[in-house]
């Protein structure tokens, strides 16, 4: 059995999807389905059970000697990056992460996990280590922080523990984040509702929409779990980027291209988010290289191709 926490969500259900393509039937997800909306990312996904995230912890402790456990992906967790509820916040992103590592450590059990490039905040050099790593929210906190709880534990390990700090995953899944959804998600709709995309004016010496982010397609993310998954030797904190940031100028002119139609409106930088907003991620990906994972990343042209592709082939079978 493999378990995937947040499997209802966005990267665990395309995850899922990714085992499900491998002929991994015996899935376990973990999710709350608060929001009954994500049950729409589990309708095709071939899966063994569901236990509610809430009743996981009990599950676990039931089953003492899990032999038929090969690996846990720990997906789940608040991603709200708006949020300032600390407690919240580190009771689902930290906490129930300890909890999880402990039980893969004690019954030898892969450990892969989702961490992020929010822990790096406005740091400009991107590399696995300390001195790059300064969140600027608490959401970035919390899983900063469980990142350094990994790495006090390194010299106890019993199986392989892997953290992968994602930076801008865009692609199908998204539609229940709301505004935590992806730039790419967003622009679609708003170019199908009104006509034009609407980008932020220039901010921290970037002219208007060129803004950079490491924009990273979904498909990619997964491939990268499972390249853990099939390498149980390989351990560590990794970056999960392209390697190369663009413009949302970039992924604006991606999705025009794509509809064929439409413009760029840009909009006042919001006061909010001046000091709490990464103006630029590129995700310094030799670490991973240098493990051994050498499949190449989409671009933000092929990407979001892709990703609208996949949107409207669903559209089409839902309304057929």
């Amino acid at each position: 059995m493999i378990i995937v926490t947040g499997g209802a969500g966005f990267i665990g259900s395309q995850l899922i999807k990714g085992l499900n393509e491998r002929g991994e039937k015996r899935i376990l997800v973990v999710d709350d389905l608060t929001d009954g909306k994500k049950f729409l990312n589990l309708v095709n996904a071939d899966i063994y059970d569901y236990v509610d995230k809430d009743d996981f912890p009990n599950w676990l402790d039931a089953h003492s000697s899990p032999g038929n456990i090969r690996a846990i992906f720990h997906q789940g967790a608040c991603s709200t990056t708006t949020e300032w509820n600390g407690k919240k916040m580190m009771a689902l992103n930290y906490e129930f992460s300890k909890h999880l590592f402990n039980y893969c450590q004690s019954h030898y059990i892969p450990f892969i996990y989702a961490s992020s490039a929010a822990v790096y905040g406005d740091k400009q050099g991107f590399v696995e280590h300390s001195a790059d790593e300064g969140p600027l929210n608490v959401y970035g906190y919390s899983k900063l922080l469980f990142d350094q709880w990994i790495r006090n534990h390194w010299h106890t390990l019993n199986s392989q523990v892997v953290g992968l700090r994602y930076f801008n995953v865009y692609g199908p899944g998204e539609f229940h984040k709301g505004g935590m959804a992806s730039v790419a998600y967003h622009l679609n709709q708003q170019l199908m509702r009104d006509g034009k995309v609407r980008l932020f004016e220039g901010s921290d010496g970037y002219a208007d929409g060129e803004q950079r982010r490491d924009f990273i397609y979904v498909d990619d993310v997964v491939k990268v779990n499972l390249w853990f998954l099939d390498n149980p030797q390989s351990s560590g904190i990794f970056n999960c980027g392209t390697g190369k940031s663009q413009t949302f100028n970039e992924v604006a002119q991606a999705v025009i291209n794509w509809h064929k139609k439409g413009e760029i409106e840009y909009i006042p930088f919001p006061e909010h988010l001046k000091g709490a907003y990464q103006s630029f991620t590129e995700a310094n990906i030799n670490a991973l290289r240098g493990i051994g994972y050498k499949a190449s990343f989409l671009d933000v042209a092929s990407g979001v191709t892709a990703y609208l592709d996949a949107l409207e082939t669903h559209f089409s079978s839902v309304v057929g």
